[in-house]
C-alpha cells in the first residue's frame, strides 16, 4: 500500500472540516484535524492560567502534556476534550497560541507522527498542511469562499450574530495569514476550490476526482 496524503487547507467557514471528514470516509482514508491540536494546546494553556502571548510559558505547557487524536476525538492527557476545545475562549485564543513557532514545531511533529502511524496515508486538514507540514503531499487542496458566505455558514451552525461571526473570521484570517511562523497561504501546487456557490456534495465529488486511481 503506497503513501497517500491529501492536504486540505483554507480559512474557517469554507466547509473544510465536514468536506475533509466525508472525503476521508469515502476514500477509506484516516482523517486528521490539525486545528484540534492547536485548540487543545490553547485549552491546556488556559487551564494553567498562562498568558497566551507568552511563547515560553505556552510552549512549556504544550511540551508537558500528551495530545492524541483518535477516531475524530481529541484527547489531552487521555481526557476527551473534543467539546471543550470548541469553547468561545478557546476560539478567541487559538490564533495567539498557534502563532508561536515553538508551539507549532511541537505540534507539527505530532501531526507527522500521526500520519506515520497510519501507514503514511490520510486526509489532513488545517491552515499550513500543504505548505509546511506535508509539502510533498500526493494531493493538495485549498478551499476558499467569500467572507460573507463563510460567516453565514458559521452563524447558521452556532446561532451567533452574523456580523460578530464575520468580524471574528476576518480577525482570524488576518492573524493566521500574517503570522511569522507558517502563515496560512495557498500551498505550491494546490488546487483552489471556491465553495461559495457549491453545495457540499459537489465539493466532495470534486475532491474525490482529484485522488489517484486505485488510491
Amino acid at each position: 500500500m503506497s503513501d497517500l496524503i491529501v492536504t486540505v487547507d483554507g480559512p474557517g467557514g469554507t466547509g473544510k472540516s465536514s468536506v475533509s471528514r466525508e472525503l476521508a470516509r469515502r476514500a477509506g482514508l484516516p482523517h486528521l484535524d490539525t486545528g484540534a491540536y492547536y485548540r487543545a494546546a490553547t485549552l491546556a494553556a488556559l487551564e494553567e492560567g498562562a498568558d497566551l502571548d507568552d511563547e515560553t510559558a505556552v510552549s512549556s505547557i504544550v511540551a508537558s502534556v500528551d495530545f492524541t487524536q483518535d477516531d475524530g476525538l481529541m484527547y489531552l492527557d487521555g481526557r476527551d476534550v473534543s467539546a471543550e476545545i470548541r469553547r468561545d475562549d478557546v476560539t478567541k485564543g487559538v490564533s495567539a497560541v498557534s502563532a508561536h513557532p515553538r508551539v507549532r514545531a511541537l505540534l507539527v511533529e505530532l501531526q507527522r507522527a500521526w500520519i506515520r502511524t497510519h501507514d503514511g496515508r490520510g486526509v489532513v486538514e488545517g491552515r499550513d498542511i500543504g505548505s509546511v507540514v506535508f509539502p510533498d503531499a500526493t494531493v493538495k487542496v485549498y478551499l476558499d469562499a467569500s467572507p460573507e458566505v463563510r460567516a453565514r455558514r458559521r452563524a447558521g451552525q452556532s446561532g451567533e450574530d452574523i456580523d460578530e461571526v464575520l468580524e471574528d473570521l476576518n480577525r482570524r484570517d488576518r492573524l493566521d495569514s500574517t503570522r511569522a511562523a507558517s502563515p496560512m497561504t495557498v500551498p505550491d501546487g494546490a488546487i483552489i476550490v471556491d465553495t461559495s456557490l457549491l453545495d457540499f456534495e459537489t465539493v466532495v465529488e470534486r475532491l474525490l476526482g482529484l485522488l489517484p486511481p486505485e488510491s
